[in-house]
C-alpha cells in the first residue's frame, strides 16, 4: 500500500493541483473541465452534473512548459484576486 497526497487550491476558473509527483493545473468549471498533471499528460473530463456520468480523455503532452503555465496562472490568479480584494472596500 502506498501514500498519497493532493491539494487543491482554487483561483475562480483555475485550479492549482498539488500532489506528491508534483504540480498540475486545471481550468473549466462544473460539467467541464481541461487539465495537465505534473506529467504533463492532458486531460479533459466533461460530466453531467449530478448524474455520475462523465467523458474523459487523456493524451500525452507535446510542449515542455507545464511549469512556465502553472506559474502563470498562479500569478495572474493572486493579481485577480488583490485587485478584487481593493475594490472591493
Amino acid at each position: 500500500m502506498a501514500w498519497s497526497y493532493r491539494k487543491s487550491l482554487n483561483l475562480g476558473p483555475f485550479r492549482l493541483n498539488v500532489s506528491k509527483s508534483g504540480l498540475g493545473y486545471s481550468v473549466g468549471g462544473r460539467g467541464f473541465r481541461v487539465a495537465v498533471n505534473p506529467r504533463g499528460r492532458q486531460y479533459t473530463s466533461v460530466s453531467i452534473p449530478g448524474t455520475g456520468l462523465r467523458y474523459y480523455t487523456s493524451q500525452k503532452s507535446t510542449t515542455g512548459y507545464g511549469v512556465f503555465v502553472i506559474i502563470a496562472i498562479a500569478v495572474v490568479g493572486l493579481v485577480l484576486f488583490t485587485l478584487l480584494a481593493l475594490t472591493g472596500n
